[in-house]
């Protein structure tokens, strides 16, 4: 039975998403124990990217019905309707907009933490990697040296105390000590295996979470610069700006949707592996290191001895034997056989060399450091990793609805700015009171002038064929008037003279001018009362 873990703890939201229904494609619930190589397992994950494809499916039914009942149904023309139309269109384009930025900031809070963990899991494959290449660099040299070097040293010794029966024997001991040492060095597990298993994956890892860190950011910048888009259509009341952004929109729901059942299936199969990782982890090298070995670094438990003790042990005290004889042989020997001298030295440093090996091989070995590297890895991969494909989740739902409400939006707004120009085209041309007319008129002054004037003097034939022709000292007020009226409208307009036969209705007065039209007509009157008196 494994221990229970005290230095990790799966998050709760790793709980919540392995006890989602884990169902084949069959339909048939299966165990939720993470086993990447199982079909029924692979169908699983499959499974949960088909119901966010359901989901796209049934987004996009409600949307066509929704824009096929727009389209059939007649919009009213009245003044009330259309007011609350256009405050529907704005309201949804601000609640877009708004969900818009949200899932924006969602996202870009996601991707970052995501790729947070993946890095933390990178950093630490890569320093566990680093530390096995240490471990088998050390057991390489220190093998190699007691064979190739030691070898040919005692080699030659064994020429120079060739004389010496005693030394001889002192010589042949020391090379069993060294073949002791090698045996033990090969009784350590073969880590080269390992290693190029976690540099390969490691590798992997970094060019996967790259292309997916970029996909995200290019989809959240997209996301935003459509949304702006759209909202730029609905200000300027842009036709073709509006179609081509509901046609982006129609895309970008469709990768909303793609991305939350890949998001989903990735988180609910990372939350699997984070529930029991010591049990995928023994179970996947158990032909590779043997499961106490593997038990040593994975729990690095105080109670439990280290595997390679005996190991270490002997290998210390072999060195520490050799050292005294080669101490011994430089005490008695080398007054008698000067020439061995430079043997033993050499031997001497070679064993302070190994001795030094073994310090560092002993601290490689101890399990502190790479159970911190797979506590770190295991963090980072079910902290940060599995909360932010939380946080991307909710950026792809939150991206969806907006562009839902965008898409129902459009259409409306596309609508109005139709029945508007519309209506613009509805308007009589030559109707001076037309917009249209009055800009047509300030744009050529000489046909507004002739028209005025014909329009003056059909009215002034009409006026004298009624009444007697006034008198000459009216035309001064006439022409000051039509100066006066030239200042506010740009243009003389003679609305003091009577409207027949222009088939026109009668103007409207702004407070100033009906003001002046009094006070002119008070002087006329004054002036025909003087006038026929005398």
């Amino acid at each position: 039975m494994s221990s229970p873990r005290v230095d990790y703890i799966a998050p709760w939201w790793t709980y919540w998403l392995h006890n989602f229904p884990h169902i084949n494609l069959r339909f048939q619930p299966i165990d939720n124990g993470f086993q990447p190589e199982e079909e029924n397992y692979q169908q699983s994950l499959i499974f949960l990217s088909c119901v966010a494809a359901a989901g796209l499916g049934l987004n996009l039914l409600c949307l066509a019905i929704y824009l096929s009942c727009l389209c059939c149904c007649r919009k009213e023309e009245e003044e009330e309707s259309k007011k609350s139309n256009s405050c529907c269109v704005t309201w949804s384009a601000v609640a877009a907009g708004l969900i818009s930025c949200a899932a924006v900031g969602v996202g870009f809070y996601g991707n970052s933490e995501t790729n947070d963990g993946v890095y933390q899991l990178t950093y630490s494959l890569y320093n566990a990697n680093h530390t096995l290449r240490g471990v088998d660099s050390l057991v390489t040299g220190t093998m190699g040296s007691m064979r190739s070097g030691l070898q040919q040293h005692l080699a030659r010794l064994d020429e120079i105390f060739a004389t010496r029966g005693d030394y001889v024997q002192t010589l042949q001991f020391m090379q069993q000590m060294a073949d002791n040492v090698i045996k033990q060095l090969l009784g350590l597990p073969d880590w080269e295996e390992v290693k190029v298993d976690l540099a390969f994956a490691a590798d992997l890892t970094t060019n996967i979470e790259y292309y997916r860190w970029l996909t995200y950011l290019l989809l959240l910048i997209l996301d935003l610069i459509i949304c702006l888009l759209a909202c730029l259509g609905l200000a300027k009341q842009s036709r073709w700006l509006l179609t081509t952004m509901m046609v982006f929109g129609v895309l970008m729901l469709i990768l909303s949707w793609a991305s939350l059942g890949a998001d989903l299936a990735t988180a609910v199969g990372t939350s699997d592996f984070c529930i029991a990782p010591d049990k995928y982890i023994m179970s996947q090298t158990k032909d590779i290191v043997s499961a106490d070995i593997v038990h040593y670094y994975l729990y690095c438990n105080q109670t439990r001895s280290n595997p390679f003790q005996q190991s270490l042990t002997i290998f210390q005290r072999s060195l520490t034997t050799m050292q005294i004889q080669i101490q011994g042989l430089l005490q008695f020997a080398v007054p008698l056989f000067p020439t061995a001298e430079r043997d033993l030295l050499s031997i001497q440093n070679l064993l302070n060399t190994s001795e030094a090996s073994l310090h560092q091989l002993t601290a490689l070995l101890d399990c502190r450091g790479l159970n911190k590297d797979y506590v770190d890895a295991l963090v980072g991969v079910c902290y940060d990793g599995v909360e932010g494909m939380l946080y991307l989740c909710l950026f792809s739902i939150l991206a969806a609805c907006a562009f839902c409400v965008m898409l129902c939006a459009i259409p409306r707004a596309w609508r109005q700015i139709a029945c508007r120009e519309q209506d613009y085209d509805d308007i009589d041309e030559e109707d001076p009171f037309n917009p249209r007319a009055r800009r047509t008129g300030s744009q050529n002054p000489n046909h507004a002038n002739m028209h005025s004037f014909c329009s003056y003097s059909s009215s002034m034939g009409s006026q004298s064929s009624l009444h007697p022709p006034a008198p000459a000292v009216s035309n001064a007020p006439v022409s000051e008037y039509m100066n006066q009226t030239a200042l506010f409208g740009g243009n003389p307009r003679y609305e003091n003279v009577p409207l027949i036969g222009r088939g026109s209705p009668p103007p409207s007065y702004s407070p100033s001018m009906r003001a002046t039209y009094l006070s002119m007509t008070e002087e006329q009157s004054r002036h025909f009362g003087n006038d026929f008196q005398a």
